[in-house]
């Protein structure tokens, strides 16, 4: 096979994956905590016809060798976690983190997730849990008669009961860290898993060592900026054209040597 046409092949390859890449981050720019992902790419192994720094005569070397590439691949995709914009909702049991941090879900197996989607509602037990049913961890209860809940920036719920004037403490939120976030298992239902790469999860209350603070009455939108994507998307149409143009010229020229031999 003429090297162009594989060269450019996994140049097709590589742009097709990128815009997977851009449209499931377009597909998301209203999900709630969505962290934008990025595709990265590398080079691929190379042919060395000239080794670089070869000798030329005994006292003279080359410059520059002489190394054809074999094309290029997208070996990872990469999950970029910067602060989405925090949106005022009103509901009392919306909650954003304002900083970094993950809240605790208790999935059906028995395992952790993690997520930055604070849209939690109540279950028929007076559980919070996510749009999915699934628990917050550490789990908090909401009396059926609270009047009102009140989550401080610090984790702390408390409600208001018929006959109490003070406020009732029913328990804490905390939420987890990663020293690599971008390291996290994405599963689906805006839930992310623990992996070897991430590390494991360094609970603690919001607002200290480093976590950020609880807002009530807001969430948090995905991070997914569209003009950016957009522009991703331009780019990813060109390199992928160009991809196909080589294609076209690396056969134009076969079948002129074809025709005139």
């Amino acid at each position: 096979m003429n090297q162009a046409l594989w060269v450019a092949k996994t140049g097709l390859d590589a742009q097709q994956t990128r815009l997977s890449v851009i449209s499931n981050n377009l597909a998301n720019v209203s999900t709630t905590g969505y962290k934008q992902s990025r595709a990265v790419f590398e080079d691929l192994l190379y042919q060395n016809i000239r080794q670089v720094g070869g000798q030329t005569s005994q006292d003279t070397r080359l410059p520059s060798g002489l190394s054809l590439g074999t094309g290029s691949r997208v070996v990872a995709t990469e999950k970029v976690h910067t602060q989405g914009n925090i949106e005022n909702t009103g509901k009392s049991l919306d909650l954003a983190i304002d900083g970094k941090g993950f809240f605790e879900i208790l999935l059906p197996d028995g395992s952790v997730g993690y997520t930055r989607d604070g849209n939690f509602m109540l279950s028929d037990q007076g559980e919070m849990v996510t749009a999915s049913g699934y628990a917050l961890q550490p789990g908090i209860t909401i009396p059926e008669d609270a009047q009102s809940i009140t989550v401080g920036v610090d984790g702390v719920v408390s409600v208001t009961l018929p006959g109490q004037s003070a406020p009732v403490s029913i328990g804490d939120i905390q939420i987890s860290n990663f020293i690599n976030p971008t390291g996290l298992q994405p599963i689906g239902e805006n839930l992310l898993t623990e992996s070897a790469a991430s590390g494991a999860p360094q609970a603690g209350t919001p607002g200290q060592t480093g976590l950020g603070q609880l807002r009530q009455g807001s969430l948090e939108a995905s991070n997914v900026n569209i003009v950016e994507e957009m522009v991703g998307m331009i780019e990813t149409q060109r390199a992928y054209e160009m991809n196909s143009k080589v294609i076209s010229t690396a056969d134009g020229m076969m079948q002129f040597l074809n025709n005139n031999t």
